[in-house]
């Protein structure tokens, strides 16, 4: 038997990040769905309900008889469960790691009872989640400080996420917040929590830490309901911004795809029964977050509009009852806010042209 088991040190966060390496989290359910980490899978040493009586008798009773409070609680049948699960991991995944909140009792534990049960040292992070979080955190403050941000800007629908998509150089804000970023920029799943969507964004930042020149697509404060980190937020506001131009019928043509097309197939994949209301349930809601600002007037002609192009296309599989509610949207409404908005920025604009010219300006500065 080891003197020690084996702890893996800070030194090797970074490796743990940019090999994918799998690990596995022995807090309770509830500590993970706040948040972890990719290639992570939730194995628990304890349940929320177990985890909340040790607390209670640690609190009451001190160290000792909490721990003897968590064998007794986990022991038997049900410590042979968790064994079998944590084990099969292993055997999936050799080159893994186990970690628990601080890397204290319940990451040692599991470790040991691992050991004695199949002689595997496999290691645990040092320090734990807490550890781990800091250390993404302070990745993402230095990379951001040394890195030279490119921002893409450009008109609702001109295609930004498209062409960051064929960029290699890129941060993809949008897609590590599952949001669009407008009123009608949700999907058919959640979005992260902050500290997940956090974590994956500092993980994409060290992958990426080697480039000079990051690109980022022009964003706000926020992505839906997540908060971009203030360091992202200040070197991206300074940045040069790259105008994407397309006309309003290439325009039509992505948001057709992108909030009318690709939602209502995603949401049929996803329930295939109720796909359609759930559909149609976004558009009215994503219509009626807006209300304030297309006015009242304008908002019941927009309502009559999306209730009969829904109806169309649920009765004739027709989307085209779409065309005059999207081309409304990008004319009528985004087009005037953005324009507002642009003017503060035009000082920083440093080339504006279709995707091929905006793709052919980045080859030159090699980030395409």
């Amino acid at each position: 038997m080891p003197k020690e088991l084996t702890q893996i040190p800070k030194d090797d966060f970074t490796r743990l990040f940019t090999d994918d390496i799998p690990l596995f989290d022995t807090r309770s359910p509830t500590e993970f769905e706040q948040g972890a980490f990719p290639h992570t899978d939730s194995l628990p040493l304890m349940s929320d309900k177990e985890r909340e009586l040790i607390g209670t008798c640690y609190k009451n009773k001190g160290q000792d008889k909490a721990i003897a409070l968590g064998h007794d609680l986990v022991q038997g049948k049900i410590k042979e469960q968790r064994l079998a699960k944590w084990l099969e991991f292993i055997k999936k995944h050799p080159d893994g790691a186990l970690y628990c909140f601080r890397g204290g009792l319940r990451s040692q534990i599991t470790q040991q009872w691992i050991f004695e049960t199949s002689g595997i040292n496999y290691p645990r992070i040092k320090g734990g989640y807490k550890a781990l979080r800091r250390f993404l955190i302070d990745e993402t403050d230095r990379i951001m400080a040394k890195v030279t941000p490119i921002v893409i800007g450009g008109q609702t629908g001109c295609g930004k996420t498209l062409l960051l998509d064929k960029l290699h150089n890129k941060i993809d804000l949008e897609g590590l917040a599952n949001h669009r970023g407008s009123a009608f920029g949700s999907t058919t799943t959640a979005q992260p929590t902050q500290i997940n969507f956090e974590n994956n964004l500092a993980i994409q930042l060290i992958k990426q830490q080697n480039q000079t020149l990051l690109t980022f697509e022009d964003e706000g404060s926020n992505v839906g309901m997540v908060h971009i980190p203030q360091c992202i937020q200040v070197k991206t506001s300074m940045a040069e911004l790259i105008l994407l131009d397309a006309t309003v019928e290439e325009r039509l043509k992505v948001s057709m795809d992108a909030y009318v097309i690709d939602m209502r197939r995603d949401f049929i994949v996803q329930d295939s029964e109720n796909g359609f209301d759930n559909f149609a349930n976004y558009w009215l809601k994503s219509l009626e977050k807006i209300q304030k600002r297309l006015g009242l007037e304008r908002y019941k002609v927009m309502l009559t509009l999306v209730n009969d192009a829904l109806s169309l296309y649920k009765e004739q599989g027709d989307s085209t009852g779409f065309h005059p509610v999207v081309k409304e949207l990008l004319v009528g409404y985004y087009d005037p806010m953005y324009n507002y908005q642009i003017q503060k920025k035009m000082d920083r604009v440093v080339f504006k042209g279709s995707a091929d010219e905006v793709l052919a300006y980045l080859n030159d500065k090699s980030i395409y």
